[in-house]
C-alpha cells in the first residue's frame, strides 16, 4: 500500500529541481531505491557523494572529525540538514574504521530521524549499524547508511514534505564537500584540487535551495546557505550546462582550498547551531 501511496504522491508533487538535473554518477543504487518505493523520486546519494572522495587519498580522520551536536534544533529544516551531516559523518567513520564512533553516530542519526517522523523506519538501520560494526562488516555499514537516507526520503514523500528530503541530501553533500576540501588542503596537488570543481553539484544544490517553499527560503539559515553556495560556485567560474561547450574551471590554489574549507565550516556551524 505504501508503494501505491508514494506513486500517487509523485504525480502531484513538484519535481525536485526545475532545471538542473542530478548528476548521474550521484544517483543512488537502483535496488536500494526500489526497495523503498522511491525510484522515481531522487536526491543525490550521500553514499555516492562519499565515494567521490576515493580519488583524494587517505582521509585524515583526526583533522576531519566533527563533534556531534548536543542539541537538536526545533526547526525541521535545520534537523534535516543536520541529519544529512550526520549520515556523511557516519560514512567518514566507516571509511576510517573508527569502531568506537559507530554507536554514538547511530544514536544521533536515530534521534534526528525521530524528530522528522522517520524514527520507526530508521530504528532497524541503527540496530544493523551496531551489529555490523561489531562484526567489522564495513561495506554493510555503508549500505545501511545509504538505506537510512532512502528511508527518510520515503517517509518525507509520504508526509508530502519533499523539501526536507532535499535538505537531508544537501546537508550530506556539504559535509562531504568539507571533507574533500580539507583533505586536498592537507596534501595539495593541482590534480586533486581540480576534482573539487563539481560545479554541476553546486548548481544543483543552489537551484534546490531556490526551489524551496517561499517561506522556507526566507529563513536566515537558508539565506546563508544560498549565499554561501552562490559564492562557491562563482569562485569556480560558474556553471554552464550547455552540451558540447567546454568552460574553463578555476582550479583553486592550496590557499584557496583553506579559505573554502573555512567558508564551508561557517555554513556547517550555522546548521549545528554554534554560530
Amino acid at each position: 500500500m505504501k508503494l501505491i501511496a508514494i506513486s500517487s504522491l509523485l504525480m502531484i508533487l513538484p519535481a525536485p529541481v526545475d532545471g538542473q538535473q542530478i548528476p548521474e554518477d550521484l544517483i543512488g543504487d537502483e535496488h536500494v531505491r526500489e526497495e523503498f518505493g522511491i525510484n522515481h523520486f531522487t536526491t543525490p546519494s550521500i553514499k555516492k557523494l562519499f565515494e567521490d572522495l576515493d580519488g583524494f587519498g587517505k582521509l585524515p580522520y583526526e583533522r576531519l572529525k566533527r563533534a556531534i551536536p548536543k542539541k537538536i534544533p526545533r526547526d525541521r529544516s535545520l534537523v534535516a540538514l543536520g541529519l544529512g551531516n550526520l549520515i556523511a559523518e557516519g560514512f567518514l567513520i566507516v571509511q576510517a574504521e573508527e569502531l568506537a564512533e559507530i554507536e554514538p553516530i547511530g544514536r544521533a542519526v536515530l534521534k534526528q530521524a525521530k524528530v522528522l517522523g522517520a524514527g520507526m523506519r530508521v530504528t532497524r538501520h541503527t540496530k544493523s549499524l551496531l551489529e555490523n560494526s561489531v562484526l567489522g562488516k564495513w561495506e554493510n555499514l555503508k549500505t545501511e547508511l545509504a538505506k537510512t537516507q532512502a528511508d527518510v526520503e520515503a517517509e518525507m514523500v509520504l508526509l508530502r514534505d519533499v523539501d526536507i528530503a532535499h535538505l537531508v541530501a544537501l546537508g550530506g553533500w556539504l559535509r562531504s564537500f568539507e571533507i574533500a576540501v580539507i583533505t586536498v588542503s592537507e596534501s595539495y596537488s593541482v590534480k586533486k584540487a581540480g576534482k573539487l570543481a563539481r560545479t554541476d553539484l553546486l548548481a544543483y544544490f543552489l537551484e534546490t535551495l531556490q526551489g524551496l517553499e517561499p517561506k522556507l527560503r526566507e529563513r536566515a539559515h537558508i539565506v546563508s546557505l544560498t549565499t554561501g553556495i552562490e559564492e562557491m560556485l562563482a569562485g569556480f567560474g560558474g556553471y554552464d550546462p550547455a552540451p558540447g561547450q567546454k568552460k574553463s574551471i578555476a582550479v583553486p590554489s592550496r590557499e584557496k582550498t583553506i579559505a573554502l574549507a573555512q567558508k564551508i565550516n561557517t555554513l556547517l556551524e550555522i546548521i549545528e547551531g554554534s554560530r
